[in-house]
């Protein structure tokens, strides 16, 4: 049941519908806005419109950009030979910020799902896998989130890439099972990725 009426309810349900906002979240943020000057509000809205029709991803491993390359590809220091597998952008900011990997990333869009209707053709593992075939790929690092979506993508990827004769390998343990990557510590992930182990064919 709405306790409020019109668009103030609107905002609500809309708020509510965002991922980690509850309803009494969605209430809090939507009567801060309500309170806020006149030109934050015009700016947040232009920019939630901005950010549908200008965001785009980049065309190398699908993080997300302001332009055809994203930053870390456009960086010459950072190492074409490794790749880093990630389920969604969040995690490669995750992963930058302990400041341990010097390689590129590959997005896939998310992880495997069949329940919810998710297949490996829904995800970006086409791409993943002509990255690694024929070119300088030397170690291709899985850092899907560690929980049964996680792991059954990393099981799928490992099937399809140690036949092309690249070195594999995942995350060490020190990362919550059932736990998404964003909302692991920077020193658990670090340690992760030190105690990365490799998958022998």
């Amino acid at each position: 049941m709405s306790i409020y009426e019109g668009v103030v309810q609107d905002l609500i349900d809309e708020l509510g519908r965002l991922p980690g906002v509850g309803p009494k979240g969605a209430q809090r943020i939507a009567f801060h806005l309500l309170h806020s000057d006149p030109a934050d509000m015009e700016r947040l809205a232009q920019v939630i419109t901005d950010v549908r029709t200008q965001a785009r991803f980049c065309s190398v491993c699908f993080n997300v950009a302001a332009q055809e390359l994203c930053r870390v590809c456009r960086d010459e220091r950072r190492d074409p030979a490794v790749i880093c597998v990630v389920e969604e952008p969040k995690d490669v900011i995750a992963i930058e910020k302990t400041r341990e990997f010097n390689g590129r990333y590959h997005v896939l869009g998310g992880s495997l799902s069949p329940m919810d209707g998710v297949t490996a053709e829904q995800l970006r593992i086409r791409e993943l896998l002509a990255r690694c075939e024929g070119s300088a790929v030397t170690e291709v690092i899985i850092a899907t989130d560690p929980n049964l979506e996680g792991e059954a993508t990393a099981t799928f990827l490992i099937g399809r890439l140690t036949p092309l004769g690249v070195a594999v390998s995942v995350l060490a343990s020190g990362l919550p099972v059932g736990g998404d990557l964003e909302y692991a510590d920077e020193v658990t992930l670090g340690r992760a990725f030190h105690g990365r182990r490799k998958i022998q064919d």
